[in-house]
């Protein structure tokens, strides 16, 4: 039992730190990850972490494996993994919505195994689109208990999400620190942990199954029973899209001459200006600065009475036909869409406007939704959060290629041809052979994963701008300027003073009482910082109360890593906000079906955690 430790400078300076990165992740006024290297700069500055070890961050085991794993899973979408996928959930449910759901979670949960969560969710939101579409089934009946079960199939694996990757780096750095004499912490091998997340698994499973019925959102509402992107019922009932394509000449006598693609949006009563020719070349999503001359022709959208009446009073003639944009119209080549933004994207913090998609992308934003509020009128001055759902226009070449940005996550089921379809068996080949090296050999599991990624880069799966596209560098930088400051927690003995005093406000409680708490504790964290924060702040903690209660710390530091996966309720969790909005949750909705789950999770980890260890 610790007893005795005070306060020290260097352990209120960690405190402090470890407080600001809560609040700052928990306001959002400042970038999660320009906070992170706000701490990294901070800890390097105060010599609490030495210099020469303050960036071994971005070289650790976590950081490389989890780049190594965003890479595989590129490859296997990049081969059509995923659309196959589809069409065996399709065949194996049988029209049965249960049994549906039931492959579906199974499939997403033991993919997730192996890739990062919210890949796997933005990988499988088109293909769920296209379930929805061909089963008549409302997304809100399938999108929720999905991302709950991918969030569950996490935890099979030492790979399968970012606390469980963190982990070994953490215990390394909790073994460099121990007093003389004391017994280190075996680090956990790839699959040590899947007997619980199995559990887990098929828990959470068995709840959709059982309860999910009950649970569901009931709201006659159009945008629960019509699928994005199958009808055009679908955008003009949610977001007021109607009407239909019109061409419009430009006259030398148009009160529009000399004006801007911008500044005739920001008339009133203006359609939706979707294409623009000047001269013979004709291209959709015309940027903003796009000067209008005599005989421009406008492809616009909206209700053709209003089109007509706009038309007379801007001086402009309609034409009879679709001559100039028939085939840009075509809806095997163009259309409309629907796209989430990821808590990873760029676009969080900037307005419409600012980010320049005609011109960058060649895709026009026609609403931007939020929750219950829709915006089809000024959208260019519309501040971007989280979660967001923009509605676009554009080529579906142009969406396929602004969407390998990451910058959105595109939900709607749109047409495009696989890319490397041929390359699926060396996709396959390579994949279970990292597998098989984390299994089976002593390698490092970041050489195990990367042997699996070069392979693929080497035999065309992927090239190498693709890999780097895959990579999530938000997450990584996040994720490597704050292992310093779980480093930090254990070398000051903040971690061991916070335990020190925790078991002093408890008493004798029993040692479940005290995992519990930490489970508690650690999901609360969870809640309002990121995962990858929770695990840094807690683990270091965790394993300081196991050894000052004088248990095995093992199974602390793995509740408490399984608890920062513990959020079915909050859009703070990626997977959460990747679907709240497609599938129109409120938070009562998530509320009513999470808090139960994650009642569910804290007794099943509790249970199977001790049963193992």
């Amino acid at each position: 039992m610790l007893s005795g430790l005070t306060l020290s400078s260097e352990m209120l300076l960690v405190l402090g730190l470890t407080a600001f990165t809560l609040v700052m992740f928990t306001l959002e006024w400042v970038r999660a990850d320009v906070v992170a290297l706000l701490v990294l700069v901070a800890l390097g500055i105060t010599g609490i972490v030495p210099t020469d070890q303050l960036f071994d961050g971005f070289a650790g085991n976590a950081v490389v494996a989890i780049m190594a794993t965003m890479i595989l899973g590129a490859g296997l979408d990049r081969t059509g993994v995923l659309n196959t996928a589809a069409s065996h959930i399709l065949r194996w449910s049988d029209g049965d919505e249960r049994r549906l759901l039931l492959v579906l979670c199974g499939i997403t949960g033991m993919i997730s195994a192996v890739m990062q969560n919210p890949a796997v969710t933005a990988l499988f939101l088109p293909v769920v689109a296209r379930i929805s579409a061909r089963t008549g089934l409302p997304l809100s009946r399938l999108l929720l208990p999905m991302a709950c079960c991918i969030i569950l199939g996490g935890t099979l694996t030492m790979v399968g999400n970012s606390p469980q990757i963190l982990l070994n780096d953490l215990v390394l750095s909790v073994n460099r620190n121990l007093p003389s004499g004391a017994d280190t912490i075996e680090p956990f091998s790839m699959f040590s942990i899947a007997p619980i997340g199995i559990a887990l698994l098929l828990s959470g499973m068995a709840y959709f199954h059982w309860f999910w019925p009950k649970l569901s959102p009931s709201r006659d509402d159009e945008r629960q029973v019509v699928t994005p992107g199958a009808t055009a019922s679908y955008f003009e009932s949610t977001y007021g899209i109607e009407g239909e394509v019109v061409e419009l000449m430009v006259p030398a006598e148009s009160a529009l001459i000399g004006l801007s693609i911008a500044e005739v949006e920001a008339q009133p009563d203006t359609p939706l200006i979707l294409a623009i020719k000047v001269g013979e070349e004709a291209r959709l999503a015309p940027p903003a600065d796009q000067m209008l001359w005599a005989n421009t022709v406008l492809g616009v959208l909206g209700p053709r009475e209003r089109i007509h009446e706009w038309a007379q009073q801007q001086g402009l003639r309609v034409l009879p036909k679709t001559r100039n944009f028939g085939a840009m119209f075509n809806p095997t080549r163009a259309g409309i869409a629907e796209a989430v933004i990821p808590p990873s994207s760029r676009f969080i913090g900037q307005r419409v406007g600012e980010l320049r998609l005609r011109k960058r992308f060649g895709v026009s934003v026609l609403a931007v939704n939020r929750g219950d509020k829709i915006w089809r009128d000024e959208i260019r001055g519309r501040l971007l959060r989280q979660g967001d759902t923009l509605v676009f226009h554009g080529a579906w070449r142009d969406l396929a290629h602004a969407a390998e940005d990451h910058d959105f996550v595109v939900v709607t089921d749109y047409p495009k041809e696989e890319e490397r379809p041929h390359r699926l068996n060396h996709a396959l080949a390579f994949f279970a052979l990292s597998m098989a090296l984390a299994l089976l050999s002593d390698l490092p599991l970041p050489v195990a994963l990367l042997s699996g990624a070069v392979g693929m880069m080497l035999t065309g799966v992927l090239n190498m701008d693709e890999a780097y596209r895959a990579i999530n560098w938000k997450t990584i930088f996040i994720m490597a300027s704050l292992i310093p400051l779980g480093w930090a927690m254990d070398s000051t003995g903040a971690a061991a003073w916070i335990a020190q005093e925790i078991l002093i406000a408890l008493g004798g409680v029993p040692i479940w009482a005290l995992e519990l708490a930490l489970v508690v504790l650690t999901s609360l964290f969870a809640l309002v910082m990121s995962q990858v924060g929770a695990t840094v702040v807690m683990v270091p903690m965790a394993i300081n109360i196991a050894l000052a209660a004088n248990t095995d710390p093992a199974p602390f530091a793995l509740l408490v890593t399984l608890a920062a996966s513990n959020n079915f309720v909050s859009a703070s969790n990626p997977v959460i906000s990747l679907v709240a909005s497609p599938a129109s949750y409120r938070q009562q909705d998530l509320i009513r079906a999470g808090l139960p789950l994650s009642a569910i999770f804290a007794v099943v980890a509790l249970v199977m955690v001790n049963l193992i260890y």
